[in-house]
This record gives C-alpha cells, structure tokens and sequence, in this order.
C-alpha cells in the first residue's frame, strides 16, 4: 500500500464512535496514540495543545460528574460555537443526525429519545477514556485552529491503532465543570473532549457512516 493508499483508508474507515468494548486500553497503546498525535503541525511549532487523559477509575469519577453537572446545568462555552447553521451546512448537519436516530430506532418528532440519545455525550458513550484538550488562552483563535489540527490527528491516530474515538464539543459546552473538575486554570481554554477506546462494532449506533461532498460543492479553481 503505497502512503497515499494508507492514508485514504484511515480517512475512508474512520468513523464517529458512540459505543465501546467494557475494557481498558493498554497503558503503552495510549502512549503511541498521544506519541502520533504529537507530530501534529501548528503554527511556528508553538504546540499549544495540553491533554488530559483518564482511565479507570478518574474515567467514572469525571463520567458521574460530568452526568449530575450536565442534568443542573446549562452549556457554557470557552470557545463560542456557531450561533446558527444555514443553508447546506444545516442539511448535512440534520441528514448526520437522522442517521444516528435512524439506526438506533428513532421515530423523527420523538423529542424525548433524541434527547436521552444525545445526553449519552455525558456518559461518554461508555467509553473507557476520555482526552481534554485545551489551548493557551493567549493563543485564542489561532490556537484553537492548531488544537483543532491535533484533534485530527489523534483521531487518524486512533484509527490506525484499532481504537474507536469521538470528538465532542458537548463537552465543552460545561467548561466549568472540566475546569473545577480536573484544577485547569484559566491560562487554559477547554477546546473539546475526544472519547476513546475499542469499539464495539456491533452496537447500532456505529453501523452507519457520513457522506462527504464532492469537490464541486467546495473548491474553487483560479487558473488564470
């Protein structure tokens, strides 16, 4: 397989898990993962991800918290997210969430399912481990864009490794809590959460995969 072929595969198979195998993920497997992700590019090797990752027990300590904190509390951003999706970007976002409701049996106008699905971001998916990635503060947008590049990357990383991931901003959206949580301090903005481990290939929820656009939807040719 040439390089070009390798990396086409990762990013054909790679897909948003939400339903994992009920066992750790070997201490020297992470260790590789993190050591992939870090070869990420960012702006003048200024690197200004940090992650925190759990295991064990910290992973149910910070699920329990992050359950409670979720049910109390509304979503509170270090990172603004989009005020609005329109047009294609809110076709594609919709046609990735009736197909999430559609595999697991969700009638479209259950309101009160879609919400119990979507709170499973808080339980993590089951996951065994999740990583926080945050960025210098001083960086801001530029450094949520290096970030960002990481998060790419440890996902691709994931992939090759046979683990499932998934990146979710609903994490972020209780930046209090995270920052309480695990002592981060406000030098530090809280990017996202990426749930991680082996997936299960079984479970509904990852029996599906999203669509890209064609090229013609998103590139603009100048030739002359």
């Amino acid at each position: 397989m040439t390089p070009d072929e390798a990396l086409e595969n990762l990013l054909v198979t790679r897909w948003s898990c939400r339903a994992y195998q009920d066992r750790q993920v070997p201490r020297p497997v992470v260790e590789r993962l993190l050591s992939l992700a870090q070869r990420t590019a960012s702006w003048c090797n200024t690197q200004p991800w940090q992650v925190i990752v759990t295991s064990g027990a910290a992973t149910e300590r910070f699920r329990k918290a992050m359950t409670e904190w979720a049910r109390e509390n509304p979503a509170e951003f270090d990172f603004a997210p989009p005020a609005e999706y329109r047009g294609v970007y809110r076709d594609r976002r919709r046609a990735s969430g009736w197909q999430l409701y559609e595999a697991v049996g969700i009638e479209r106008g259950d309101r009160e399912a879609s919400a119990r699905q979507a709170f499973e971001n808080f339980r993590f998916f089951g996951a065994p481990h999740v990583a926080i990635v945050t960025t210098d503060a001083v960086h801001d947008l530029y450094g949520a864009v290096d970030s960002g590049l990481y998060v790419g990357t440890f996902l691709l990383a994931a992939q090759s490794l046979g683990l499932g991931a998934i990146p979710q901003a609903a994490l972020a959206g209780h930046a209090t809590l995270i920052r309480q949580h695990f002592d981060i301090p406000d030098d530090r903005k809280i990017l996202l959460g990426i749930s991680f481990g082996y997936p299960d290939e079984d479970h509904p929820t990852n029996s599906y995969r999203t669509a890209r656009a064609p090229l013609e939807e998103v590139v603009t040719w100048a030739d002359e």
